[in-house]
């Protein structure tokens, strides 16, 4: 098998908390492979978006290791974490934060931009993830004029804009009524098997975890296989 796209191995994090501290994760162990689709689950307040945030190079761990596409995040500097981020990893959160006053295809180009894509290759490949999903016609529209359906898939294509290899998910399809979270779901899965990247999508809703390749559940700080 191939090395893992993402691996996790003995992640802490603890906040104080009064005379005392909040042990949130207690010793996280995680391996993302090439076309794996994993979903998160665990209650509320269970620390699923810390472990998101600190696999996202977001957070740094109190302690462990993170090592994205074969490198070390521990020692890096700053500016070194954020081009590991650049690189390897896509976000995509329960809000869109599409920026209102850019249409979806602009929306879709600007981190390739970021990355220093020429306009022309940008706006090639955002029209092209665009059709994939559906918007080839509303391309040029601002997300107060998609519906809430459209924009989380803008939101979705767009964080897949710079070929990441591990794409980060926080409740992708929350705010999304279940039919159309069932549609939108569907096309992330498509897309993230298409591309051959590895996902970990935090989810409330056991029919989409049902649908991923495997199951994680967080609970008591640890990192364990679901049922």
């Amino acid at each position: 098998m191939s090395s893992p796209a993402l691996r996790l191995t003995g992640v802490t994090r603890s906040f104080p908390e009064g005379s005392g501290r909040l042990d949130v994760l207690k010793g996280v162990d995680l391996e993302l492979h090439a076309g794996e689709v994993v979903a998160l689950v665990g209650p509320s307040g269970s620390g699923k978006s810390t472990l998101l945030h600190i696999a996202g190079l977001l957070e740094r761990p109190t302690a462990g290791a993170v090592i994205v596409g074969g490198e070390s995040a521990g020692t890096l500097s700053d500016s070194d974490r954020t081009r590991l981020r650049r690189e390897h990893l896509g976000f995509v959160y329960q809000f869109h934060h599409l920026l209102p006053e850019f249409s979806a295809l602009e929306n879709v180009m600007l981190p390739q931009l970021i990355a220093g894509q020429s306009r022309k290759a940008a706006r090639a490949r955002a029209q092209d993830l665009l059709d994939r999903v559906g918007l080839s016609a509303r391309a040029s529209h601002r997300p107060a004029k998609l519906s809430g359906g459209e924009q989380q898939r803008v939101a979705m294509v767009r964080a897949l804009a710079n070929h990441p290899k591990v794409l980060l998910a926080d409740e992708p399809t929350g705010n999304l009524d279940n039919r159309t979270a069932d549609h939108v779901f569907g096309e992330l899965v498509e897309l993230v098997q298409a591309s051959g990247l590895s996902a970990l999508i935090a989810t409330h809703n056991p029919a989409l975890a049902g649908r991923m390749t495997r199951t994680m559940v967080l609970e008591d700080g640890y990192l364990v296989p679901g049922g």
